[in-house]
């Protein structure tokens, strides 16, 4: 549809959704540019020649190559594994233009085949009903192996989180690896061992890996035993993780190196004060688990909570911890990931890397 002033003076060419708080999505600005397939070609090829810029093929062959709106392309979110692309199509938009879109997908991923998982909350709020399900080519019969700065790691795209990898943090497990030498590390919402085969690979003497999923812990042991990894250095723990830091405290434990991963706590802003709690909670509790001179790597993917309060929840977790803490660096999504200065929703991963004083 196309969105007019009250003069009538064109605005924009928008895919409307009734059912949506989001009523209206703009695809274009441009009136000689209206949603369709010559439009989709154009934005897909230029995400696709700026993953190229940005990812070394050498770095991964695994990439996120649309990232919704700030790929020009609102609802459509594409992940690349290996030869398989999973996509979730999660505006009302997207799902007019679906057959389209993953042809021309397809066509210029070189993929040889693409899994749907459009089974998340978003799509709910669209309207939409939740579906997921193989979309074209012959699909693995178990999990796809992909590699991702020399480790390797098995992907779930049928059954895993999100689309099977969090992708977003590829820059920060290398980050995190190259700081972890010879220190003890706690990895919390290991999910399939990302964090935690980056820090062993770095040198860490042991990282203990706590999630509640068994069945993430059991893919995590397999992505150790893939890469010849000394299992001696690694432990699991199926547990609730803010009970289990409690427990930890409760033992006396301490370590070197804690990453906090967790799952989003608010989606929206009204959301907010229920998720810093959370936060604050897990923060307060694993600072009081950091030794001295020891590093904390802390993120939320929370759409609800800005950098600038994400970084007030830890500082309060600091001051009750009673704790001293430099920054040492923010950190964010990997470059596949990108944002526009117009979309500042995109810039939904904060991290923050900190040091114990």
């Amino acid at each position: 549809m196309q969105l007019r002033a009250s003069d009538g003076a064109f605005l924009a060419w928008a895919a409307y959704s009734p059912a949506s708080q989001i009523r209206a999505r703009v695809w274009s600005f441009v009136e000689a540019e209206p949603p369709g397939p010559d439009l989709f070609s154009e934005r897909i090829s230029a995400a696709l020649t700026l993953r190229r810029a940005v990812i070394p093929p050498r770095t991964t062959n695994a990439l996120r190559l649309i990232h919704g709106e700030s790929d020009g392309l609102p609802g459509l979110v594409a992940d690349l594994y290996a030869d398989v692309l999973v996509v979730q199509i999660l505006s009302a938009g997207c799902e007019r233009w679906r057959d389209a879109l993953v042809d021309i997908l397809r066509e210029k991923s070189g993929c040889a085949a693409v899994y749907e998982r459009s089974d998340t909350e978003m799509r709910e709020l669209e309207g939409l009903a939740s579906r997921s399900g193989s979309l074209a080519g012959t699909m693995p019969s178990g999990p796809v192996a992909i590699v991702e700065n020399g480790i390797e790691y098995e992907v779930d795209v049928v059954a895993g989180q999100k689309t099977g990898f969090y992708l977003d943090q590829r820059d920060n497990r290398a980050r995190v690896r190259h700081l972890a030498g010879r220190r003890e590390a706690l990895n919390c919402f290991s999910y399939t061992g990302g964090f935690a085969l980056a820090v062993l690979s770095g040198g860490a003497r042991s990282v203990l890996s706590i999630d509640s999923s068994a069945a993430a812990l059991e893919c995590a042991r397999r992505n150790l035993a893939l890469n010849g990894m000394d299992a001696g250095d690694a432990q699991w723990l199926e547990a609730d993780v803010f009970d289990a830091l409690r427990e930890l405290r409760g033992e006396g434990r301490q370590f070197d190196l804690i990453v906090l991963d967790p799952p989003k706590f608010a989606p929206t802003p009204r959301d907010a004060g229920r998720a810093a709690r959370g936060y604050k909670d897990i923060n307060l509790n694993a600072l009081k688990l950091l030794r001295r001179g020891g590093l904390l790597a802390t993120f939320s993917c929370s759409g609800g909570i800005s950098q600038e309060l994400f970084q007030k929840i830890v500082a309060g977790a600091a001051a009750d911890a009673r704790i001293s803490l430099a920054l040492r660096e923010r950190l964010g999504a990997a470059p596949d990931h990108p944002v526009l200065i117009e979309f500042p929703e995109g810039e939904y991963l904060k991290g923050l890397l900190l040091e114990r004083r």
